[in-house]
């Protein structure tokens, strides 16, 4: 594995996220001193090399008033998984969709959707547009409301830069 004292210096300056700017590598190459070529070159070999696994986004959904958020859970059959949870991974109120096994006989679900809303009506009207475009497909579902914020923070050195 490719992975080095400037990698090292990267992911704790970003320990707490990219600088939130309009060019985050450009502020973050500034503030340790190196080029952006060489901060670009450097995540994308982490990110190659599987020390980092993405760079996104992570909003807290409570502070931008959405106050209900669900986990969808579906039974769908495992033959049509990848069409259908491409589906729906691409409608606008969905932030990730995941093939997760199922544990029979208890757990029967296979395909997570986790959707927002401001209100229970708008979720509920969210879950009700996955059910149409599964159709057939839907063997089954439910909603897990979430009840509090959990961790949203990566990769956390012991040792400060």
């Amino acid at each position: 594995m490719d992975f080095n004292d400037i990698d090292l210096t990267i992911m704790r300056a970003t320990q707490a996220g990219l600088p939130l700017t309009s060019q985050p590598y450009h502020a973050l190459a500034e503030q340790l001193n190196l080029s952006v070529d060489l901060v670009m070159a450097r995540f994308k070999t982490m990110q190659h090399n599987g020390v980092i696994r993405r760079i996104g986004v992570v909003p807290n959904h409570y502070k931008l008033g959405y106050r209900f958020n669900g986990m969808t859970v579906w039974n769908v059959p495992d033959e049509q998984i990848d069409s259908l949870g491409e589906q729906i991974g691409k409608l606008p109120f969905v932030s990730h969709c995941y093939h997760r096994p199922r544990h029979l006989p208890d757990w029967t679900y296979n395909l997570f959707a986790m959707v927002h809303g401001k209100s229970e009506t708008e979720v509920n009207q969210q879950i009700a547009q996955i059910a149409v475009l599964l159709g057939e497909f839907n063997l089954g579902n439910d909603v897990l409301y979430s009840t509090k914020i959990l961790k949203k923070t990566g990769f956390r050195s012991a040792t400060t830069a």
